[in-house]
């Protein structure tokens, strides 16, 4: 029975049809390997390129220091300031989650109503 033709055209079908369903799924998932690889490299390309120094290696550890000494220095300075983060502000975290907010809540209310319309239009 293993040798018979129809066993075998039917084995050769199902393959084919296998195939063809996976196709997309398999280049689907070959596309989103890419794009996640992608979205890593200028992180992996900003470790070895300096700006600063000129050369592979970025920023040589006596200018991080000289960096970090400053930034203690101008805190020591200004201790009114506090972390620098406008938490109540306008422009700070509040003040962005409100224009989200609204942004977020217009675009809501457009589908609602656009949904409403729609529902009326069918009846």
């Amino acid at each position: 029975m293993i040798f018979d033709t129809k066993v075998k055209y039917e084995r050769t079908r199902i393959s084919r049809q296998v195939l063809y369903v996976n196709k997309p799924i398999i280049i689907g998932a070959v596309l989103l390997s890419l794009f996640t690889a992608s979205a890593f490299l200028p992180i992996a390309a900003a470790q070895y390129g300096g700006a600063a120094s000129g050369g592979p290696g970025g920023v040589t550890l006596e200018e991080q220091l000289k960096l970090a000494r400053d930034k203690i220095a101008v805190v020591q300075a200004n201790p009114h300031t506090g972390s620098g983060t406008p938490v109540l502000d306008a422009t700070g975290v509040v003040g962005a989650s409100i224009v989200v907010g609204v942004v977020f809540g217009g675009i809501f209310i457009a589908f609602v109503v656009r949904a409403k319309q729609a529902k009326k239009t069918m009846h």
